[in-house]
């Protein structure tokens, strides 16, 4: 698959990417190739490969959910380096703006 000038240039402007002249004959040059040998993949006959998400069968290992008693207001507040009332205090982050 040939890849053009304008569609390199396409892609480097939704990737915000500062491109050459240069750069822009060598990457459709490359990214042709590179196109070219991935459609190769297309020969390949998968009609009886099953889809898979990951080469090995996986499965995820959770905990059982265990409900508890959460800690006290007393006992979350107790190590804060500064709080208000029954609340943690926070440096504040947001500029008014004029």
């Amino acid at each position: 698959m040939k890849l053009s000038k304008e569609e390199v240039e396409h892609v480097a402007r939704l990737a915000r990417l500062a491109v050459s002249e240069e750069e822009k004959e060598a990457f459709s040059r490359q990214l042709s190739e590179i196109l070219t040998y991935i459609g190769k993949l297309n020969e390949l006959d998968t009609s009886k490969v099953q889809p898979t998400s990951h080469v090995l069968d996986l499965s995820n290992v959770l905990r059982d959910d265990v409900i508890r008693e959460s800690l006290s207001t007393i006992d979350v507040l107790a190590n804060a380096p500064d709080r208000v009332s029954d609340f943690f205090r926070v440096p504040k982050i947001i500029e008014e703006r004029e």
